[in-house]
């Protein structure tokens, strides 16, 4: 029996969904899943800094949520922040706050991020993004728990916890000069390394089951229950926006009260054929179309697929758009 029949076979048994303890969250069946959660339960009992790395829609800001829930800081607050929307010029005040005078416009002080988080998780996602300049600050914090407000001669003293998640291979970016290699130490006491769904085919049915009681009970619907050959499809497509995506198709079908349909591959195939090929503008094109293609064309969602801000995306398509025809 080949490996593709005892997966057909696993799919299409019958089974009990397994769950994130404390939530109705699939934690599935996979191996490597199950060695995270087993990670992430020391990790949360310790209280040391955590790094969840997986490509985007994976659920690594669940992992995150669930570290902070299962923890001695569950009763604090859980702060997120989107380090790829953070501007260079405010980041600083924005992370460890200001004093009141330190620069024009502030008329009062701010405690910024980490002292409003008091004894709480601060989550950085997509640390990866993070300025340069900002990292030793980051640092410090990691290292000495304190921080020091933009205007202020002293540090303060901080108690938190930080969770990063990034969708970068951030090893790379150190070598590339992008990102601290000390700083990628002190981050990575604990790596949490999120498979991506098509490496954990054996739990697609325990999502798609998920989902569809989810959006039933949202919509007011009948659950959506695929036949075999349907899920078998949805076991066999390759979901680059992973988790995330398979919620997408999912919830689109209850808004539209259609069945559930896998997003066109016939646009994607036409521009990969020529792979592979070594012009990088190239490959951000395909990369921009396969995105598209893989969201139904919508581009808050494709953006995300790529790791990349809305505005950032728009500008990339104008820039296809203004290119010769070839």
């Amino acid at each position: 029996m080949s490996d593709n029949d005892v997966t057909r076979a696993d799919v299409s048994a019958n089974r009990v969904p397994s769950r994130l303890p404390g939530t109705d969250y699939v934690l599935g069946m996979n191996s490597a899943i199950r060695r995270i959660a087993r990670h992430a339960e020391r990790a949360s009992e310790v209280g040391c800094t955590v790094l969840i790395s997986g490509e985007t829609g994976t659920g690594k800001e669940v992992w995150a949520s669930q570290l902070h829930k299962s923890g001695p800081r569950a009763d604090k607050s859980f702060v997120p922040v989107n380090c790829a929307a953070l501007t260079t010029t405010l980041a600083e005040s924005q992370l460890f706050g200001h004093e009141k005078g330190a620069f024009t416009g502030a008329a009062g002080a701010s405690l910024g991020v980490f002292r409003a988080a008091a004894g709480g998780v601060v989550f950085l996602d997509e640390v990866g993004e993070m300025p340069m300049e900002l990292q030793p600050k980051l640092l410090r914090v990691l290292q000495q728990q304190e921080v020091t407000p933009v205007g202020a001669a002293h540090p303060l003293p901080v108690d938190i916890q930080v969770i990063a998640a990034t969708n970068r291979d951030l090893e790379e970016e150190v070598v590339a000069g992008n990102f601290r290699e000390d700083l990628y130490f002190r981050l990575n006491m604990v790596e949490l390394k999120v498979p991506c769904l098509r490496e954990r085919v054996e739990d697609i049915p325990d999502f798609i089951e998920y989902f569809s009681l989810k959006f039933s009970e949202k919509y007011e619907t009948p659950v959506w229950r695929p036949d075999p050959e349907t899920l078998t499809r949805f076991c066999e497509y390759h979901w680059p926006g992973n988790i995330r995506q398979l919620s997408h198709v999912i919830e689109q079908s209850y808004v539209l009260d259609c069945q559930p349909t896998l997003p066109d591959r016939g646009v994607m195939d036409q521009t990969t054929r020529a792979l592979p090929f070594f012009d990088i503008n190239r490959l951000r094109d395909t990369a921009v179309l396969q995105a598209l293609t893989a969201t139904n064309g919508h581009k808050g969602r494709a953006a995300r697929l790529l790791g990349v801000h809305a505005n950032t995306l728009t500008r990339m398509l104008a820039q296809m758009d203004s290119k010769p025809a070839k």
